[in-house]
């Protein structure tokens, strides 16, 4: 979206994107109605959605398949040296999911380890500090602390299409906003057409955004799938939505692991209305 806006793709009069420093603060947003849409991963939407946000998925933006780790200091060389140590972790599903899931590879719960809640924005200082062993980030916190001789443990490709980054709005936002919105969702779909036929450019205006170098900027869009849109058509549109199924497998888990109070309906979860026409 930041490419988008650097391209000028959308009108800045009417979208304004809103930069906030980690996922639990979108939520918050949402949930105040400071803000109309979010980008948010889906283990957040269904969150939203317990707590009585009317809310749509109108566009799947990315799919996690490595992007998000399990990270270690050099001293824990394989994931059952985690009992006993100091695990960071952000107070959100995605966290909690990538962590049992690394847990469960252990044969370790988390009861064997010493969780420390910790927003991403702090996960880079934390571990610079010696305040954690291990933490579950992504980027750009995970270029950082490769930089500083942490190494990965465990992906997200080993759980794959558990995590997946969508942009949600609100029903009012549907109401009263649908052109801006559409414009929005089609800019997305243009930006990523630039970032593949011009790659290096678009490296040059993300990197601002970043806060890294251009030679870092496609280096961190390793291990995300970014869906065409042919394969959001598939993942919102027809009788069967793909990420219907994702989201009913979601929940469920979700509610087993208590990451979830209560369930929540998801069959009216997404809007394939505001993708544009696909042109031969």
């Amino acid at each position: 979206m930041h490419l988008a806006q650097s391209l000028k793709y959308f009108d800045t009069k009417q979208v304004r994107l809103v930069e906030l420093a980690n996922a639990s603060q979108s939520s918050q947003a949402m949930r105040n109605g400071t803000v109309d849409a979010a980008m948010l991963t889906l283990d957040e939407v269904l969150n939203l959605k317990q707590n009585g946000l009317d809310l749509r998925i109108v566009l799947v933006m990315d799919v996690s398949n490595g992007a998000d780790v399990l990270m270690a200091n050099p001293s824990i060389a394989k994931l059952a040296d985690l009992r006993g140590k100091r695990v960071g972790v952000e107070s959100s599903a995605v966290g909690a999911v990538m962590l049992d899931a690394a847990l469960t590879t252990a044969g370790l719960s988390s009861t064997d380890v010493q969780l420390i809640p910790m927003p991403v924005n702090e996960h880079v200082a934390a571990y610079r500090d010696g305040k954690l062993d291990a933490i579950v980030t992504f980027e750009p916190s995970r270029t950082e602390l490769l930089a500083q001789g942490a190494h990965i443990l465990f992906d997200s490709s080993r759980i794959p299409g558990r995590i997946v980054d969508v942009l949600v709005v609100t029903d009012e936002a549907i109401l009263n906003h649908s052109k801006p919105l559409s414009d929005m969702v089609t800019a997305h779909f243009k930006a990523l057409d630039y970032l593949s036929k011009h790659a290096q450019d678009a490296a040059n205006r993300i990197a601002p955004f970043l806060q890294v170098t251009a030679d870092q900027v496609l280096p961190q869009f390793e291990g995300l799938k970014l869906p065409d849109l042919t394969e959001n058509q598939a993942q919102l549109a027809g009788s069967s939505p793909k990420l219907i199924s994702a989201a009913v497998n979601l929940r469920d888990l979700m509610l087993k692991q208590k990451l979830l109070s209560r369930s929540v309906l998801v069959d009216q979860l997404v809007d394939p209305s505001f993708l544009p026409p696909i042109t031969k």
